[in-house]
C-alpha cells in the first residue's frame, strides 16, 4: 500500500486498510491516537454502502488478519452490520454504514488526532 509521504503507519494497520479497500470500503481514514489515547494507537475508519457490505468488509479483515497471525482481541456489531468494531489492541477498525458514521462522527470526536486519508492509496484501485 502506498502511504502518503511523511506518514508512519504500522504494517498491520496498513494491511487492514488494504483489506478494507479490497472489499470496496470508502472514506477510509486512519487516525493516529498515539499520545492522545492510552486505549489504542490507531483507529481505522471505513464505510460500506449497506449492512451486507459492512459485514463483508469486517469479515474479510478478520479472516485475512487471522491467517497472517494478527491477534484480534474483540469484535462487536457484525450481526447488525451498522457499525462493526474490530479491536486488534494496538489499533481498532471501525466499519460503518453511512448513517451510523454520520451519527457517531468519530472523526470529530477525535478531531485533535492526526488524520491520514487512505481511500485512494492503492494503485490498483479503480472507481
Amino acid at each position: 500500500m502506498k502511504i502518503p509521504t511523511g506518514v508512519e503507519l504500522p504494517a498491520e494497520v496498513a494491511r487492514a486498510a488494504e483489506l478494507a479497500l479490497e472489499r470496496k470500503a470508502v472514506e477510509l481514514v486512519a487516525l493516529d491516537l498515539r499520545g492522545i489515547s492510552t486505549a489504542t494507537d490507531f483507529f481505522l475508519l471505513g464505510t460500506g454502502s449497506s449492512d451486507i457490505q459492512v459485514r463483508s468488509i469486517a469479515d474479510h479483515i478478520i479472516e485475512e488478519m487471522r491467517k497472517e497471525g494478527v491477534r484480534l482481541g474483540h469484535v462487536e456489531g457484525v450481526a447488525g452490520g451498522r457499525w462493526v468494531l474490530l479491536d486488534f489492541i494496538d489499533f481498532v477498525v471501525h466499519v460503518f454504514h453511512p448513517e451510523a458514521r454520520a451519527f457517531y462522527q468519530l472523526e470529530s470526536l477525535w478531531g485533535d488526532a492526526p488524520r491520514i486519508d487512505l481511500e485512494d492509496t492503492l494503485p490498483e484501485r479503480r472507481a
